[in-house]
């Protein structure tokens, strides 16, 4: 029988980040990969399909929080107000994780194969995001119009939020650091006034 290990995804997930940020994406096997978490190639494959697979193992928890927000805000809630709320969660879902999200969207950016699974990854939750609108009464097309701009409000913060200079936690507890909630709530305000100009 074999060993429960515990933690084994997330060991999995750190030892990988850690290899491709050290030889790069192609230059790691997933034989590494269980090596440096001190388990067996078999274990990876019962938890990842392929060694691209553990760089997005957390989007559907991502998903989850988003649409649960939305849907989850209150019924009188203005379809701007459902979308902030949906925000608010990918920005809660990241505090804390800077220095991680840095180091992966820097493996991301090295290789086209995994740039082109992020933006699966960003399109799949903007069609989440559609979803949950249409399921508190927004109609078509104001729906997928209004998704297609709260991720691109997510993806221009997060894009911020990894670029900026300095260190921490990335919880606003860093001196000059700006947490990613914030960012996105910056977005969101500077559309809508942008789009209320006459």
């Amino acid at each position: 029988m074999a060993r429960w290990e515990p933690h084994t995804r997330e060991r999995l997930a750190r030892a990988a980040l850690e290899l491709y940020s050290e030889h790069g994406y192609e230059g790691t096997t997933v034989a590494q990969i269980a090596a440096r978490a001190g388990l067996t190639e078999r274990t990876y494959f019962r938890h990842f399909g392929d060694k691209r697979e553990v760089l997005f193992d957390g989007s559907h928890d991502l998903e989850t929080a988003l649409t649960g927000a939305v849907t989850g805000a209150p019924a009188d809630a203005s379809p701007r107000a459902a979308l902030a709320a949906g925000l608010d969660a990918l920005g809660a879902a990241f505090r804390g994780m800077r220095a991680h999200a840095r180091t992966r969207q820097a493996v991301i950016a090295a290789q086209r194969e995994l740039r082109e699974r992020e933006l699966i990854k960003i399109a799949t939750l903007t069609r989440a995001l559609a979803e949950a609108l249409r399921l508190r009464g927004v109609a078509e097309p104001d729906a997928s119009l209004l998704a297609e701009a709260g991720l691109g409000i997510f993806r221009t913060g997060f894009e911020r939020w990894v670029g900026e200079a300095g260190a921490g936690a990335g919880d606003g507890t860093a001196a000059g650091e700006v947490p990613l909630l914030t960012l996105l709530r910056e977005g969101l305000d500077t559309l809508s006034d942008t789009l209320a100009e006459d």
